[in-house]
């Protein structure tokens, strides 16, 4: 989520961003490093294709960038473990944070779900041939569809969640510790209908991992004077009201990065810290330019053991982010699942995206759309309860995919009663389903507090 008037994080395309290419940075680029492709799935309709980098130079790589064309009529769907861009039918995709550096010997791996019949073509890495071409798989492709389409026929998981002293179902409210557009907010002054209060942001310090926190200046100054010590009082305040807050972590801007143990202990222990100095209930994990899913899980669980079964640990992830279990957030999600509250995904900045039917790709900014991407977390492995919508406030807080709050009271109907569903309808209801989200408490004040007295009382009246 962005800190500026309108959030844009496109990641518009995802869809028809279709099997990107990636190249390596040319200054990185080191003889005989190759990509090669198969194609791991073929369903008829769709296929999961993979692109392995390997080093076989004497130089270690670091950061790199392939590109590939697809003939027209064929698209991607979903891609994990790397970022994608396109032009037209030429689609590009460079390295996340943890695994941009491939040492001699060694090769990294991406993939992609693509739809269509063709397969991708002119492949350059670093702007040099692939030279692994795009040789067809050495066994014959499974002829069923990644795990997320169809989705499961059998329930999900209904373990028990952690105890956190929030109700069963719950609206989430971004607040501003910066000054933009929205109207400025002391804490205390976030409207009650807010169950959980995410304080945007956590910023990354100078040592690997950890991050740091205090009242920014432009706020304090908007604000005509607001402190750290009149932030930690208002902490109180709203717990004294029976609300939770929780730290936000990173940002559309921010770059904390957990890609090793000793990053792990930092970001552990600075997070510790900071719920030590302002009584934060927890922390909500925003880090939307990737993240690490082993060493991000090994922080996590070393923050609750120091915190204890109290901890609230939420995740803000973007569609893209959520699309297959494989991808690195998902991932993180199941992994820590058995102490994770909440992913409350961002349904918007988005462009189309299959859903958990992996039929249509779904146009954002409505109940189909919603509907059907939750499903692939809610078929996919994750509890009914660590599944939260995640919304705009209105005009100003995004650059797409606004809706009115009564669109997420739908949703949240065809999810819970499948009732005011679409024309998708997901395989079963999840009754337990955690609530909603919204960036943010400052965005919905500045539109008349219409989301949070809209969707607020609909949550109470669910199953």
């Amino acid at each position: 989520m962005k800190r500026s008037r309108t959030l844009v994080m496109s990641v518009v395309g995802a869809l028809a961003a279709a099997l990107g290419a990636v190249w390596l940075a040319p200054a990185a680029y080191a003889a005989g490093v190759t990509a090669t492709f198969v194609k791991t799935s073929d369903w008829g309709s769709g296929w999961e294709g993979k692109y392995t980098i390997t080093n076989g130079g004497g130089a270690t790589v670091n950061g790199w960038s392939l590109a590939f064309d697809l003939p027209a009529g064929t698209t991607v769907g979903t891609y994990w473990d790397a970022l994608l861009t396109s032009s037209g039918q030429r689609y590009t995709f460079t390295n996340r944070s943890w695994n941009g550096t491939v040492a001699p010997g060694a090769s990294v791996s991406f993939g992609f779900l693509g739809s269509g019949p063709g397969v991708p073509a002119n492949c350059q890495l670093n702007g040099s041939a692939c030279g692994g071409g795009t040789p067809p798989p050495t066994t014959p492709p499974p002829t069923t569809p990644p795990p997320t389409t169809p989705p499961p026929t059998t329930p999900p998981p209904t373990s028990p969640p952690p105890v956190t002293g929030l109700p069963k179902h719950i609206l989430t409210g971004y607040w501003h510790n910066f000054d933009n557009p929205a109207v400025e907010l002391r804490l205390r002054d976030v409207p009650t209908e807010y169950d959980l209060v995410a304080v945007a942001f956590a910023d990354a310090t100078s040592t690997p991992g950890a991050v740091g926190f205090a009242i920014d200046p432009g706020l304090s100054a908007a604000l005509g004077g607001y402190t750290d010590a009149e932030f930690s009082a208002d902490v109180r305040t709203l717990q004294s009201r029976g609300k939770k807050v929780i730290i936000s972590v990173g940002g559309e801007t921010g770059r904390v990065a957990v890609n090793d143990a000793a990053s792990a202990v930092a970001f552990a222990d600075s997070v510790y810290a900071l719920i030590q100095r302002y009584g934060f209930d927890g922390i909500d994990v925003d880090l939307e330019n990737g993240l690490n899913p082993t060493y991000m899980a090994q922080a996590l669980r070393s923050l609750r053991s120091k915190v204890g079964s109290r901890l609230i640990i939420a995740m803000a992830p973007q569609t893209i982010d959520m699309q297959n279990p494989a991808s690195s957030y998902f991932k993180l999600a199941l992994d820590i699942k058995d102490i994770l509250t909440v992913v409350n995904t961002q349904f918007y900045n988005s462009g189309a995206m299959l859903g958990c039917d992996n039929n249509a790709a779904y146009a954002q900014g409505t109940v189909n759309f919603i509907v059907a991407l939750a499903c692939i977390q809610l078929e996919a492995g994750l509890r009914p309860d660590q599944v939260g919508l995640g919304l705009p406030a209105g005009a100003g807080a995004a650059g797409g995919g606004i809706v009115t709050p009564s669109v997420v009271n739908a949703a949240l109907d065809c999810l819970t009663r499948a009732t005011n569903c679409g024309s998708f309808r997901p395989p079963r209801t999840y009754p337990g389903l955690r609530g909603a989200m919204t960036w943010s408490v400052n965005w919905d004040v500045t539109n008349g507090n219409t989301f949070a007295r809209t969707v607020a009382p609909h949550l109470r009246t669910l199953p």
